[in-house]
């Protein structure tokens, strides 16, 4: 039993259609009652410009929260999709694997190249496929090393003809213009392209799936598969890595179903096909300078968007297994990709309304947007509430009987615990029922047991709780700078174990510590009723250097268990022997690429 098998009998509309439906109305629903309850217990003496303005904001951050809610309803709800087409005869197309690196540590990046190669081999079916290695390294030391690790890839793989290097004297568009640069210049000489980033890993058979399911539907642009990640050490890396591993799949269903042909691309583990990429995805330079302007960040939403606006089938098949990716080990470190994503996202504003595009990719790239936009909405909201608690006695803009609702004597406990019990519905509901759907189905015996999971989950939790503020400081510093014309530029990524000492942990987080200790004042002098429900908010601040060290070291052994820590994935453990028999010996052996 499952919990998709007590879902009512679907009604005969679009899946996606109807599945946006619900989300929509689930969320509008949830937000406009959270929008009522705020008018409903108004102030004593009537209803002020601060309560309208109140309502507003509960009324966006209560959407927002729905919306994810919706999302994983739909996930638990909706039921098993057909059954994917693919072609189960020989693959007539060719393939390559676009392995766009910059800065990188080339040893552990060949030897992934070096482990799908070998994963391809033994999938069998006789298909070859290529690898591109498409470097923008700046480093010259770096990529003097790439070049070694490249001849000695050549030679372990026999990869003459069939694995290219190249690295670009400029890198015009960071990872957008390399891959526009390649498709452009060389991508006429294959049918298919699997773009990944430097941390991805594949299975052979998943990457031969991608192509069966590409050439079974020639209306087929870009099929995305649900990475999974690995490697995480950190509390913070273990507590990312369990909630990808456990909601993720549920949520990626969800989304799917919601999604339909105008799904997402996130700029990794998915296969596209050439000649819809290049006739469709030529990403134009935003007018005006950076943040704002120039090349988009961002840019994996709008190349779904510009797939979709030339009539090709953008699509997440959330049902394909073997696609692993790492993820940041610190909170430091994802604050930093978070704040290129957030100028990406918010660079979208200038692309939203460009001619053509589908109806669904503009509510898309608005949620992009809006991700970003939210922290501050929820500040608005915090100083809102210091405002209406402090001037509760003062002068009505709307006198009680003149407001069409009922008012009731201002209690400031009673919509604190609405608020909480609203959030609580919202966030902690959906989890709580992805825990019952696993113990149902029997998926929670990978994760150690119904019990374990439950726990896990709570741990995640409780956790995710108390990063949050801090995590929403680091969002609303980058919005405030992409507003204020600071460009982030693409920062390298961080592969390294993420731990970081004390010292570290104080410099990326004093500030958010002290504007935690300004908001206590404020609300201690100004509104001490609200003192102890911001409490939640304003102590994880204070302790941000403490929290942002603590999760960044060591987790203890089984802490926030994944399959993948019984059972290593074969294309993990073949890199890991790559790696080792490679770190064995001296790279000088091979001829160097020139």
């Amino acid at each position: 039993m499952t919990l998709s098998s007590v879902a009512l009998s679907p009604v005969k509309l679009d899946r996606a259609t109807g599945a946006r439906a619900f989300a929509l109305a689930f969320s509008l629903l949830a937000a406009t009652a959270a929008g009522m309850v705020f008018h409903i217990y108004g102030a004593a003496d009537g209803v002020t410009a601060v309560d309208l303005i109140r309502s507003g904001l509960i009324f966006l951050s209560t959407w927002w929260l729905a919306w994810g809610a919706g999302t994983a309803m739909l996930g638990l709800f909706s039921g098993a999709r057909p059954p994917v087409p693919e072609v189960r005869g020989k693959i007539v197309g060719k393939t390559v694997v676009i392995v766009p690196i910059y800065n990188e540590d080339p040893s552990v990046t060949f030897a992934r190249i070096a482990a799908m190669d070998d994963s391809l081999r033994a999938a069998g079916g006789g298909v070859m496929v290529d690898f591109a290695i498409l470097s923008d390294t700046r480093d010259e030391a770096i990529a003097a090393e790439e070049r070694q690790w490249c001849a000695r890839l050549l030679a372990r793989q026999n990869g003459a003809g069939r694995i290219f290097y190249r690295r670009r004297v400029k890198n015009t568009g960071r990872k957008a213009g390399n891959i526009e640069e390649f498709i452009t210049t060389s991508g006429r000489a294959w049918d298919y392209a699997v773009i990944l980033d430097a941390d991805s890993l594949m299975e052979g058979e998943t990457v031969l799936t991608m192509i069966r399911r590409m050439e079974a539907d020639p209306t087929l642009g870009l099929l995305q598969s649900l990475p999974r990640v690995i490697r995480a050490r950190t509390v913070f890396g273990r507590a990312m890595q369990f909630a990808a591993s456990f909601h993720s799949p549920v949520f990626a269903h969800g989304l799917a179903a919601m999604q339909g042909r105008t799904g997402p691309f996130w700029g990794h583990n998915a296969i596209v096909r050439v000649r819809a990429w290049a006739e469709s995805c030529g990403l134009p330079e935003l007018p005006g300078r950076p943040p704002l302007g120039g090349h988009i960040l961002s840019h994996d939403y709008v190349e779904a968007a510009l797939l979709s606006r030339a009539g090709w089938t953008v699509r997440l098949d959330d049902d394909l297994d073997g696609s692993f990716e790492e993820g940041p080990e610190n909170i430091v470190d994802h604050a930093k990709r978070d704040r290129r994503w957030c100028q990406g996202n918010l660079q979208h504003g200038k692309v939203i309304g460009a001619p053509g595009l589908k109806g669904w990719s503009r509510f898309t790239l608005f949620q992009g947007i809006f991700a970003y936009v939210a922290p501050l909405i929820w500040l608005a909201f915090i100083a809102a509430s210091v405002i209406a608690t402090a001037t509760a006695s003062g002068p009505d803009y709307f006198p009680q009987e003149n407001w069409p609702f009922p008012v009731f004597p201002y209690d400031q406990t009673a919509k604190a615990v609405g608020l909480a019990l609203g959030i609580f519905g919202l966030l902690v509901m959906p989890k709580l029922l992805v825990v019952l759907d696993a113990a149902l189905t029997g998926r929670a015996a990978t994760f150690g047991g119904a019990g374990a999971s439950l726990r896990a989950m709570l741990s995640e939790l409780l956790l995710s709780s108390l990063i949050a503020p801090v995590l929403l400081a680091f969002q609303s510093r980058s919005v405030v700078q992409v507003l204020l014309g600071r460009d982030g530029g693409w920062p390298p990524n961080n592969r390294g174990d993420g731990g970081l000492d004390f010292a570290e942990a104080w410099a990326a987080g004093r500030w958010i510590s002290g504007w935690g200790l300004v908001g206590l004042g404020v609300a201690h002098f100004f509104a001490p009723a609200l003192t102890l429900w911001l409490l939640p908010v304003l102590l994880p601040m204070l302790l941000a250097p403490v929290l942002i060290w603590w999760t960044s070291q060591p987790a203890a052994r089984g802490r926030f268990a994944v399959p993948e820590d019984r059972t290593l994935p074969g294309i993990v453990a073949r890199h890991d022997a790559v790696l080792r028999e490679w770190l064995a010996t001296p790279v000088t052996a091979e001829k160097v690429v020139a």
